[in-house]
């Protein structure tokens, strides 16, 4: 064993000396390996890339020597933001794959639509753009207060962003338009009200126009 390391211990002894104790069923399940070895085997071969020591690798990562030894026997597991910091010392890259079609699957990314108080909209819901951003209290009536929010939200570029809850609607809404991909940016959304404005504008043209 490296200087330094520190190995699991099973009833005091290393593993390895502990399979004096297994049955000749285990021996053999053991014996059809190598098994893929997780979280703490990337972190071993981590380790093994950058040719240094559990101390080491601790003095690079900012933390004590008992951290990774926890890591590497699986006792704890460091944060993502952790394994992302190892697979780019390593020069590695970490990547994403649907078990079923085997597609890539990225994170959602980060310039989603977020709420007027800057929040992120939950995860599992979809977005849906429903016009112009109004208050809610004048959502419901046709006053010039309202028109001039509307026309307010017009200019600047906020549109008004609905997220259903409710599972069945969820549903529903999927049957119809399919599942999105993700939540879309803001200047997604501004792009579509200002085409629902356009449709709305040539109807209204066309119907006026065959009228007259």
């Amino acid at each position: 064993m490296e200087a330094g390391d520190q190995a699991e211990q099973v009833g005091g002894l290393p593993p390895w000396d502990c399979m004096a104790r297994w049955t000749q069923a285990e021996r053999e399940v053991w014996l059809m390996g190598p098994f893929r070895g997780g979280i703490p085997g990337m972190v071993r071969r981590i380790r093994r890339i950058l040719d240094v020591s559990q101390r080491g690798l601790a003095a690079l990562l900012g933390v004590s020597q008992s951290v990774v030894a926890r890591w590497e026997t699986g006792r704890t597991s460091p944060r993502m933001s952790v394994v992302e910091r190892l697979l780019r010392m390593a020069g590695l890259r970490m990547d994403f794959h649907d078990e079923d079609t085997g597609q890539e699957v990225g994170p959602m990314r980060a310039d989603g639509a977020r709420t007027h108080g800057g929040s992120r909209y939950p995860a599992h819901t979809d977005l849906t753009v429903t016009g112009w951003w109004v208050p809610r209290r004048l959502r419901s009536m046709t006053s010039i207060e309202a028109y001039e929010w509307v026309d307010r939200s017009r200019r600047i570029g906020d549109p008004a962003i609905r997220c259903r809850v409710s599972p069945f609607w969820k549903r529903m809404q999927r049957m119809v338009h399919g599942t999105p991909d993700d939540h879309p940016a803001v200047h997604q959304f501004v792009a579509e009200v200002q085409y629902l404005d356009e449709r709305r504008e040539d109807l209204k043209q066309e119907r006026y126009g065959h009228a007259a």
